[in-house]
């Protein structure tokens, strides 16, 4: 029962460790995306308000931008 309970928490760590370094990959993807196209009000304002910048990021990435 032990090794079980061991086996999720390393699990959910795992998912969670992934799941944030692809919001800071996005993030990343925003920025530099935004000066390659000079789009400094962009940038600036996904540096500013973050969620912007994952999803421009992750859009970039799906092909939505």
């Amino acid at each position: 029962m032990r090794l079980l309970s061991l086996f999720f928490v390393v699990c959910s760590s795992i998912s969670g460790l992934s799941f944030g370094l692809a919001l800071v990959a996005a993030w990343v993807t925003h920025v530099i995306v935004c000066i390659k196209a000079s789009a400094w009000v962009l940038l600036a304002f996904g540096c500013i308000v973050a969620p912007v910048g994952i999803v421009h990021g992750a859009g970039v990435w799906f092909g939505v931008f």
